[in-house]
């Protein structure tokens, strides 16, 4: 008996020596302060000092203001792999303390990460920069400030493209999309702008309120300057007779 609890106690000390071994290098990050509508961003890298291959099950967040992302393929032994955590500030003053939970097959089966920081509106957080880090900051630009959709029918979903060029010193990143009618989303989550680059961004204006509307939209991002503000209007119609057509930009062309 007792040398078949020994051979038991030595097969499952070498099976744990035989698993993928998580190895953050730190498991929270301080964003310190943050200016509203900034997705703050941060990775978490981690090491695989086990005998395995690593794979992550899932990562959770502990809320639908912060976004995770990681490394989807099998971590091998001695190589590195990361947990990306996104945090949207937009329209989210003050302080925040959030987790990201890991599941994995590692040794350690279950790891929470934590982000946390203070999030400033613009108006608080312009005082404490210098010129030189206010210098720094994103700019951004639309190629015009209103998008007529012309007339449409209730229950379509037509989408306005603007450009947005950065003229700042470092990477545009936008952030979320208000309105007063909730009506008003990205069609596809936008990516960062560099420096002197333009992109074309596509809005999807979703409002059911018939007759004529006009709707007043914020884009946040990491512009110290402001928010980005611009109008959306509409004719909606309860049926159009023959072809529904939907106007982009300046030519009507055929909804699809």
């Amino acid at each position: 008996m007792k040398q078949l609890l020994t051979i038991c106690l030595l097969a499952f000390a070498f099976t744990a020596r035989a698993q993928a071994v998580m190895q953050f290098e730190n498991d929270s990050h301080d964003f310190g302060k943050v200016p509203e509508g900034t997705m703050a961003t941060h990775e978490f890298k981690f090491k695989n000092t086990g005998k395995q291959p690593l794979v992550i099950a899932n990562v959770q967040a502990s809320c639908g203001c912060t976004t995770p992302d990681w490394t989807k393929t099998p971590v091998a032994p001695g190589k590195f792999g990361i947990i990306k955590a996104v945090y949207s500030s937009a329209g989210r003053p003050g302080t925040f303390n959030k987790t990201v939970t890991v599941t994995s097959n590692a040794t350690e089966g279950s790891k929470v990460l934590t982000i946390k920081g203070a999030v400033l509106t613009k108006d608080e957080i312009k005082p404490t920069l210098t010129a030189a880090q206010l210098a720094q900051s994103p700019h951004l630009v639309l190629d015009r400030s209103t998008h007529d959709f012309g007339k449409f029918e209730a229950g379509q979903q037509p989408t306005a493209r603007f450009t947005v060029r950065n003229t700042g010193k470092t990477p545009l990143v936008l952030g979320a999309i208000s309105s007063g009618c909730y009506c008003v989303g990205y069609k596809t989550p936008p990516a960062p702008v560099a420096p002197g680059q333009s992109a074309v961004v596509e809005l999807i204006y979703s409002q059911r309120q018939l007759g004529q509307v006009s709707d007043a939209v914020t884009i946040t991002s990491n512009d110290l300057s402001g928010d980005a503000k611009l109008t959306l209007r509409a004719n909606i119609v309860r049926d159009l007779s023959g072809n529904s057509m939907v106007k982009e930009s300046a030519p009507a062309v055929p909804f699809k």
